[in-house]
């Protein structure tokens, strides 16, 4: 199988290292820059509890070098994709599946769904160019329950976690999808083949809505998030407004949001990815974690206050600090 990661940061560094050295492989990765070179001179490289991970890659800021692909994995910043999509075509055959692993929800996610008529999500895709560029039938759903990060370009430490979940986006079992996860277990991840990727993807999201924004507005860990009662309650109040809309979605969430606030808990003092973004002045994914789903309220009629004011104010503090477009 010809695999190309596409973005390789924190998440597409532990899929490529992994897949890398499973050895059955062939994993190149699209990448420029300091990330390019990183990789064309020291190869893959993780570093884990059991030591360091390390082997060669093949790289290119050229799809064209690279050529047509089995599955081509998307790990970069959703914000990013609408100028990358286009360029990925040389990767993609008649049979080439698409699979991006990345945070909040997709550009895909309302696809077929009766009540947006397939337009395109306008805080996602305004002009539908990711929609052109990768055709629906060739997604592959994927939710990572995993944790690592990145100090420096090409150079990847995983923190906690092998989970992934894959489905094809237009719902249901695949033989093809159930290769990639087998090669992805082979590799030494935790995979489960979900025939309702979609509800998978929602429920990762309704515990990352709160969390992730008010991290990264307060500077808190989310062992101090979960300890203030009355952000606590904001957060469950929020994370209600977003169960009403997964049941209009077709993805019902069956757990109130205190159960899902224990099992975070249970974490500790983690850090979540857009405080990490926003300590190290990266631009945050707030339209595909929090406005995405606003716009989906929205569209449905559901009434969202609360999450209308975790937008708004975690907006407001991107743009102050450089992290999030000025309004045009």
């Amino acid at each position: 199988m010809k695999i190309c990661i596409v973005g390789a940061g924190a998440i597409g560094g532990m899929l490529g290292t992994r897949l890398a050295l499973h050895g059955t492989t062939q994993v190149s990765a699209l990448a420029r820059g300091d990330t390019l070179q990183a990789l064309r001179s020291h190869g893959w490289r993780m570093g884990t509890a059991q030591g360091l991970l390390q082997c060669a890659a093949t790289a290119s800021d050229s799809a064209a070098d690279l050529g047509v692909q089995d599955l081509v994995i998307i790990t970069v910043k959703g914000q990013a994709l609408a100028a990358l999509a286009p360029q990925l075509a040389p990767l993609l055959g008649p049979n080439t599946l698409v699979m991006p692993a990345m945070n909040g929800v997709p550009w895909w996610f309302c696809q077929h769904l009766p009540a947006f008529a397939d337009a395109p999500l306008q805080s996602l895709d305004p002009d539908n160019t990711i929609g052109q560029a990768i055709a629906l039938e060739r997604v592959v759903g994927c939710v990572v329950h995993a944790s690592a990060a990145t100090s420096e370009p090409g150079w990847v430490q995983h923190r906690m976690g092998q989970g992934l979940i894959v489905g094809l986006a237009t719902g249901g079992q695949d033989p093809r999808v159930q290769a990639i996860a087998d090669v992805l277990a082979q590799a030494g991840f935790d995979v489960t083949h979900s025939g309702h990727i979609r509800q998978d993807i929602w429920y990762k999201l309704w515990g990352n809505l709160t969390m992730n924004p008010i991290s990264a507005m307060t500077g808190a860990s989310a062992d101090l998030i979960l300890g203030d009662p009355l952000v606590r309650s904001f957060c469950a109040d929020a994370m209600l407004e977003a169960s009403a809309i997964g049941t209009l979605l077709g993805c019902p969430i069956d757990q109130s949001p205190e159960d899902r606030q224990q099992i975070t808990a249970k974490l500790g003092a983690f850090k979540t990815s857009m405080l990490q973004d926003a300590e190290a002045g990266r631009s945050l994914e707030l339209d595909a974690i929090v406005t995405a789903v606003q716009e989906i309220g929205t569209r449905l009629a559901v009434p969202t206050p609360n999450i209308n004011a975790l937008l708004g104010l975690t907006r407001l503090f991107a743009r102050v600090h450089g992290l999030y477009p000025k309004e045009s």
